[in-house]
């Protein structure tokens, strides 16, 4: 989105004929849509193979292969999905201290979400009470809270 010159090109490309008007994310998902559509055709090929024959051993082994690499598939889409809420997340905090990496391999962000913490103060028999906003994220390795820029 901040590179003109590759919205300028995606644009051109993306109206081209030969592109059928289908959008570039259209193009890195179909790949997965085909493995996941070679899936449904194995199955039907093992339902129609008879019991204990050469073909059904075969088509065992493809539709194993082919679990192992739609397994690794998702995996890799959920690693990639975490890395762009890190390097999204590391964009909006900004840390007092730069002590802190927020992108790592390993680390993945759980849940997050907004709360309100509450402050009591008892300058006087009554008790006062200050609420203000301040955010969760919950990674796998460590519990981060933040608050909004004032």
């Amino acid at each position: 989105n901040g590179n003109a010159g590759f919205q300028q090109v995606l644009e051109r490309l993306e109206s081209d004929p030969v592109c059928q008007r289908l959008s570039l994310k259209s193009f890195l998902i179909l790949p997965f849509q085909r493995i996941t559509r070679l899936k449904l055709l194995l199955q039907n090929i093992l339902k129609r193979t008879r019991p204990g024959s050469e073909e059904e051993v075969q088509a065992t082994q493809a539709s194993d292969a082919l679990e192992k690499l739609i397994k690794d598939c998702n995996e890799n889409v959920q690693r990639m999905k975490s890395t762009e809420e890190l390097i999204y997340l590391s964009q909006k905090i900004e840390f007092e201290c730069k002590i802190f990496p927020l992108i790592s391999q390993s680390r993945r962000l759980v849940k997050c979400g907004e709360l309100t913490a509450l402050d009591f103060h008892n300058p006087s028999p009554k008790w006062k009470v200050t609420a203000r906003p301040i955010y969760l994220h919950l990674f796998n390795d460590c519990l981060l809270l933040s608050r909004p820029k004032e």
